[in-house]
């Protein structure tokens, strides 16, 4: 049961996933209904960033395949100001010791990026069609929105007690059975990544995993359920979209 629950919410994250104004705005008519939204899309709503955003994939003047890619781009730009400006009250607001783990994390997060940015590029280079083109900007932008929002949320309960650290992942059913879907949905990329290109795979998934080293003292099992279940929608995501026409 704990099983079918984890994999139900992830499904629900993937479907309600990624890019919200594309999601409102360019849709299904426009892109197939291949983008999704982020789950924290009712959070930040009515966020400036994300109204941005609709308003330039709205314009006729934006409506080509590269103008939304541009739209996206820009909010991605303006997310990561947000993330720096988050950060940085958030250090500013920590005793020693918390600001510490806040800064592993934040330094294994920007590695992670930097790495996924490299997988995806692999990725999307085997791919064909403006739709994909699309979905490249999307799987870019939204990471970025996330840890904007996450940080944010932490910012402001900053007062309160920190969470309960987890117990370790094999002591906890859902994190055990999150890992197993992780490493399948990993194995099927591998699979189907051209030769060449699966050593970058490798990089990305391990500075992954610093990732998660680094930011599970920072979280709850709720959140490294949130972190774990993010990263099996984004893999199973690229292992399909991998080699596609």
């Amino acid at each position: 049961m704990r099983r079918v629950t984890f994999l139900a919410g992830v499904d629900r994250w993937r479907r309600g996933g990624r890019a919200l104004a594309v999601a409102l705005l360019a849709g299904a008519a426009a892109l197939g209904g291949t983008l999704s939204s982020t789950a924290h899309a009712e959070v930040a709503a009515a966020d400036p960033i994300d109204a941005s955003m609709r308003a330039c994939l709205a314009r006729a003047d934006m409506s080509t395949t590269m103008g939304q890619v541009q739209c996206m781009d820009n909010a991605r730009i303006g997310w990561k100001a947000a993330v720096d400006s988050a950060y940085q009250q958030l250090l500013s607001k920590l005793p020693p010791a918390r600001r510490r783990l806040w800064q592993k994390s934040q330094s294994s997060w920007l590695t992670s990026r930097d790495a996924e940015q490299q997988l995806l590029a692999a990725v999307f280079a085997t791919t064909r069609g403006s739709t994909y083109v699309l979905s490249e900007a999307d799987m870019q932008l939204q990471p970025v929105r996330d840890r904007a929002l996450v940080l944010r949320s932490v910012l402001a309960s900053v007062s309160g007690p920190p969470p309960r650290r987890p117990r370790a992942c094999r002591a906890d059913a859902h994190c055990e059975h999150a890992m197993f879907d992780l490493n399948r949905y990993y194995r099927v990329l591998h699979s189907k990544m051209p030769p060449r290109s699966r050593p970058t795979l490798v990089r990305a998934q391990r500075a992954w995993s610093a990732y998660l080293t680094a930011s599970t003292p920072l979280v709850d099992e709720r959140g490294r359920i949130d972190i774990i279940g993010a990263r099996v929608a984004t893999i199973k995501r690229l292992s399909e979209t991998v080699g596609n026409d």
